[in-house]
């Protein structure tokens, strides 16, 4: 997934809870990096790789994502992270930033109105099983926290369900197949999120667990979440071409 014109490009990662506070509140912040652009810039770097910056309650590190329309109220405001778009793109340099696409913050407004026992658009976009006791074996399920019936699967932390972008192997009734429509919707939300981002100068995207999309897939073959990248994907390139994806993958020797 990553673009054959980026072999000349020098990346600088950033990590913004730590890089530079400017206003003395013990996090760094969007003013800060832009405080210390002409010195990355002088060091050679041509893109930077931003980390999460999006609104989260920071249980991970800001990779359980509350709000990916809008930026972490540590760092800044809206206007203030985009203003650092511009002076990144400014000095010549490019940004991508981090893509947290396989699971979201316990506290994000999708996950709750799935999580509730009324019926909503987003009931199939985590992973629930059909009850709060049925907790399957080789994933992790949490139970008993939301009221609807069933218990979800999460990713590394409690506070993080999973996004379902299906199954390509389902054996049970709860696992949804990858091509169902009622898991397209999953793939439509963050095509939405990178096209917000795209549309606003950011360059493109350094991709969190991309190769753990679709689950129950072996290390040897990613097929199905292959596909699903090629469709997310294809859909972006028709508007924007020149979109930067930089995936982490897993690749076994």
């Amino acid at each position: 997934m990553i673009n054959k014109n980026l072999k000349k490009e020098i990346f600088y990662e950033i990590y913004p809870n730590s890089f530079k506070d400017n206003n003395n509140d013990g996090y760094g912040d969007f003013q800060g990096i832009i405080e210390k652009l002409d010195y990355v810039k002088d060091l050679g770097v041509t893109a930077i790789w931003l980390n999460p910056h999006f609104d989260s309650p920071f249980k991970d590190g800001g990779y359980d994502v509350k709000d990916y329309f809008h930026a972490s109220k540590r760092f800044g405001t809206d206007e203030e992270f985009f203003k650092l778009v511009d002076e990144i793109h400014a000095r010549g340099m490019k940004i991508i930033i981090d893509l947290v696409c396989g699971h979201t913050s316990e506290e994000n407004e999708i996950f709750l109105k799935s999580a509730s026992p009324y019926p909503s658009e987003y009931d199939d976009m985590f992973i629930w099983s059909d009850n709060p006791w049925e907790v399957p074996q080789g994933y992790n399920f949490m139970r008993g926290r939301f009221d609807r019936h069933g218990s979800y699967m999460v990713n590394f932390f409690s506070t993080q369900p999973a996004l379902n972008y299906g199954f390509k192997n389902p054996i049970f009734p709860w696992q949804i197949h990858y091509k169902d429509e009622r898991v397209l919707k999953t793939r439509d939300y963050m095509v939405k999120v990178m096209e917000h981002y795209l549309s606003k100068g950011v360059d493109g995207f350094r991709v969190d667990m991309a190769d753990y999309l679709v689950k129950d897939e072996s290390h040897e073959d990613k097929s199905a979440s292959i596909e699903v990248w090629q469709d997310m994907i294809g859909r972006i390139r028709k508007n924007y071409p020149n979109a930067i994806f930089v995936s982490e993958w897993c690749k076994i020797q």
